[in-house]
């Protein structure tokens, strides 16, 4: 599903002559299963997400990401007291807690789904 999201200021008369006024297009996944030929393309829809997907989503996103990555960084500054590594070893951390996310992702889908009222 494409969605065009668009400022507050974009409907404005003289929006192509500010810097404020922007759009852009986003795609958008929604598994809806057996109910999708009820859609056609170009028909207006209403796309929702539950409060607890969007925290779930922001949690795995951006929480426990944070979480890790100070983790390790203090315990490698606690074992070798060298900023450096220290630091390398908090940002390489997050290669597999994301790897193991895009493992995941088909399970996370399922979860994180967007519907259509």
């Amino acid at each position: 599903m494409r969605i065009l999201q668009t400022s507050a200021c974009a409907a404005c008369k003289v929006a192509s002559h500010c810097n404020a006024a922007e759009s852009k297009e986003k795609v958008v996944d929604v598994y809806c299963g057996s109910a999708a030929s009820r859609y056609s393309v170009g028909q207006t829809v209403l796309v929702s997400a539950s409060r607890q997907v969007a925290n779930t989503a922001l949690l795995m996103g951006f929480g426990l990401p944070f979480v890790v990555m100070v983790a390790v960084l203090a315990a490698v500054l606690a074992i070798t007291g060298a900023e450096g590594p220290a630091a390398l070893s908090g940002l390489g951390a997050l290669i597999p807690y994301y790897g193991v996310l895009y493992l995941f992702r088909d399970r996370l889908r399922d979860k994180l789904a967007f519907a259509i009222e």
